[in-house]
């Protein structure tokens, strides 16, 4: 049984028929019928769409954890109203949410089929643009600083591509916690960027060394934790800066994706280094869904009663006015391509949001 709000029978969609590389030369805008939820799915008309570097692969077909048939429509997250509700969670029409869309598709889209699981409730009193730029970024940052790294007042954390929307969250997350942030990136006007922020050391990683200034700067200690949501490029210096017991968080590889499936990740420099390697993945799995995974795939999924708290914990931070979204850009629906290329590019700063009418 679903529930719904009145639904036309087609949307608007950005599709994939054929892996390319230019996201203005392989996605199509086309009209497609309007898909229904089943038990325990939402379907949300979108108002807002981030977009995210990670879509880049439902474009390309290349280094994907899942690789999903053709045509596709690629997009992982939606910010917007419920239309339509599955069974199991028809309470949920008409809640204004920040979601996942299933399988990390079909966000490019005006409407989109998104689990309860990783779908969280947004209040009205966050406004958009804000509304539609709080879910993967600072779900990401805590998920990494506090759950896994444990970050504490006082303390120490080197963040990579501190002017991206992961890294300007992880700024300014680990500024509220009370720790000390060394910031990387890559123009000047970037690294002007994260100290507005908060960052107590900006460090332009084109033609400065982040590790040497690190351990100077430390004492020839290094940092307590390192965010790392770059991979290869980073990877080597960020170890020979990161402190005994350091904790290096691992939750992206935006240098060079074929990192990411390596066989083996560098064993003698975590034992050689006193280190502490987290993965990070952000992926929300009810009690019924995560042993499912964990089975197949051998992934660990997260509670989604832990993407409540921490949803629950960033609204708080948004009402004391500790975190606020960077919003380096927002395009029409129509322009989505283009505003995905100058993302892949590195010419955006923050996150690049995608506005419907």
């Amino acid at each position: 049984m679903t529930d719904q709000l009145p639904l036309p029978e087609s949307m608007r969609a950005w599709r994939v028929h054929e892996w390319g590389v230019e996201p203005a030369e392989t996605l199509r805008l086309e009209n497609v019928s309007v898909p229904g939820p089943g038990p325990g799915e939402l379907l949300v008309r979108a108002q807002i769409i981030p977009l995210n570097i990670n879509d880049l692969e439902r474009i390309t077909g290349k280094n994907m954890m899942v690789r999903p048939e053709l045509p596709v429509t690629p997009g992982m997250e939606v910010m917007g109203c419920v239309a339509a509700a599955g069974e199991g969670v028809e309470d949920w029409l008409g809640r204004r949410v920040v979601a996942m869309a299933k399988q990390a598709t079909g966000g490019f889209a005006e409407y989109s089929i998104c689990p309860v699981v990783s779908a969280f409730e947004i209040p009205d009193e966050i406004p958009l643009p804000d509304a539609g730029a709080l879910y993967f970024p600072y779900h990401l940052a805590w998920l990494g600083l506090i759950d896994r790294a444990e970050l504490r007042a006082g303390e120490t954390v080197l963040i990579h591509a501190g002017a991206g929307g992961s890294g300007s969250a992880a700024i300014q997350l680990a500024k509220s916690l009370g720790a000390k942030v060394f910031a990387t990136a890559g123009t000047d006007e970037k690294v002007q960027l994260c100290r507005e922020l908060g960052a107590d050391v900006a460090i332009n990683y084109s033609d400065e060394d982040f590790a040497s200034i690190v351990l100077e700067m430390t004492d020839m200690v290094g940092v307590d934790v390192v965010f790392d949501n770059v991979g290869e490029a980073v990877m080597s210096r960020s170890m020979d800066c990161t402190a005994y017991n350091g904790r290096y968080l691992m939750m992206g590889f935006a240098s060079d994706k074929r990192f990411a499936d390596e066989k083996l990740i560098v064993p003698r420099r975590i034992s050689a280094g006193n280190l502490k390697l987290c993965g990070v993945l952000l992926a929300y799995a009810n009690e019924a869904i995560a042993p499912v995974m964990k089975k197949a795939m051998g992934w660990n999924f997260c509670s989604d009663a832990l993407g409540r708290e921490i949803m629950s914990g960033i609204v708080d931070l948004v009402r004391q006015g500790k975190v606020k979204p960077v919003i380096g850009e927002i395009s029409g629906f129509e322009d989505l391509p283009d505003a995905l290329t100058r993302l892949r590019d590195r010419q955006t700063t923050g996150r690049v949001l995608i506005t419907l009418d």
